[in-house]
């Protein structure tokens, strides 16, 4: 099983991922009572962190590096966790129970846990190579926007209004930059929320003073001696910039698993496990392609921390003999200005929305309705609906009165 040779390694279970769920399969172990050897490969040179504050209080300045570690650096000696950091994975022998790595190191494992996340989606268009393009994924990426806004980028495009590219929009305004999002759909957020959801967020950052362009797409990336200067939208008009931020969706970072003869078309397959098609192999996290019980167990991907840690802590149960079927409600967050929005549930095939309270006081719940039940909810500023309202779901209601739950008199969890 184990590799042999100058250039080898191996360890009780292998890692692949230093991200949330990486970070969380690690400490589930350990929690679990897992006393053998366990190794994290990452690409990346950090030791875990978080993801969602890249956009948020670390590109603003408000969290240094060190408040965004998953754990202190200290923590994985301690658990006697192997950081092999700085090392992708270029193949897997699945047979023979060893990973190649990108520097030519074979790893060899008794289990592996592919925690490889996502890359995003890049742009296919002339310029997209250009200096000042920014694809908020990662460190580097936030590191590299807030070195130009120090050396003085005040006009920024950001291409895509999902919660990343909103996110990066209202931190670049807090700090005084000229912002204009350009949406190829005809709303924000059309891709994962209503439209009362998506019109009270353009109004929002209208107000702020981003400049919204929807139903636009971008054709070129302009530049001068390398570097952007403007963004050529379809209709032949250029926006001048000093800095453009993508965020147009994301690809499962599962290639070598595809290699290896792992099922999956949109990510990898697991079961309720989060086991793979091959042996000893088991996926979790934003690549890991599931039958959702909350989707009406459709195969669905989850792009969120708590996915990537439910399916680690349900991996090292599974590995310590204490198999649990993975059964957890998704939820989400997004801070965009003095606002918090919190989801609970997935609005996949709903047939009708409920407004609970008023939009004009920025605080209010939309409740997405399926066939006359509840199955998920955005809570703008109203954290009592949100905490209620996860509770009504895993409590998987029945058919409810929408006069009821538009009610803000009557308290969501007077309806479990």
């Amino acid at each position: 099983m184990n590799a042999t040779g100058p250039s080898s390694a191996s360890a009780d279970i292998v890692i692949v991922g230093t991200g949330h769920g990486g970070a969380q399969a690690a400490i589930g172990l350990r929690q679990q009572g897992h006393e053998g050897s366990i190794m994290m490969v990452g690409r990346e040179p950090n030791p875990p962190y978080e993801r969602p504050p890249l956009s948020k209080e670390y590109l603003a300045g408000d969290k240094a590096f060190e408040r965004i570690m998953i754990r202190p650096e200290k923590f994985w000696a301690d658990k006697d966790v192997e950081l092999r950091l700085g090392s992708g994975v270029a193949s897997i022998d699945w047979m023979r129970h060893t990973l190649t790595l990108s520097d030519g190191t074979q790893v060899g494992y008794r289990r592996l846990i592919w925690s490889g996340g996502a890359d995003p989606r890049r742009l296919g268009i002339p310029g997209a190579n250009l200096k000042g393009i920014f694809y908020v994924r990662d460190k580097r990426d936030a590191d590299g926007m807030m070195a130009a806004l120090e050396a003085g980028a005040k006009r920024a495009v950001v291409i895509g209004g999902g919660y990343i590219g909103l996110e990066a929009a209202a931190v670049l305004r807090k700090l005084d930059c000229e912002v204009t999002v350009v949406e190829m759909q005809d709303r924000l957020l059309a891709r994962v929320a209503g439209t009362a959801i998506s019109e009270f967020y353009a109004e929002e950052h209208t107000r702020q003073g981003v400049d919204i362009r929807l139903s636009q797409g971008v054709s070129e990336v302009v530049g001068d001696d390398g570097k952007v200067t403007g963004v050529l939208l379809d209709n032949g008009e250029t926006l001048p910039c000093d800095m453009v931020i993508v965020g147009i969706g994301i690809v499962p970072a599962v290639a070598p698993l595809i290699a290896a003869g792992a099922a999956g078309s949109n990510g990898v397959d697991v079961d309720v496990f989060c086991r793979t098609t091959l042996d000893d192999i088991f996926a979790i996290g934003d690549c890991a392609a599931h039958a959702n019980p909350f989707a009406d167990s459709a195969v669905i991907r989850l792009e969120s921390v708590q996915n990537a840690n439910d399916m680690a802590n349900t991996v090292a149960k599974a590995i310590m003999g204490d198999k649990q079927p993975y059964h957890a409600l998704p939820w989400f967050w997004s801070n965009q200005y003095d606002l918090k929005l919190q989801t609970a549930g997935l609005n996949i095939g709903y047939d009708e929305t409920i407004v609970r309270g008023d939009p004009a006081t920025r605080k209010f719940t939309v409740i997405y309705m399926k066939e006359g039940r509840p199955i998920a909810f955005d809570c703008v500023g109203t954290m009592k609906d949100y905490v209620q309202g996860r509770k009504l779901l895993e409590s998987e209601p029945g058919k409810i009165d929408a006069a009821l739950l538009a009610d803000t008199d009557v308290a969501i969890k007077e309806m479990i």
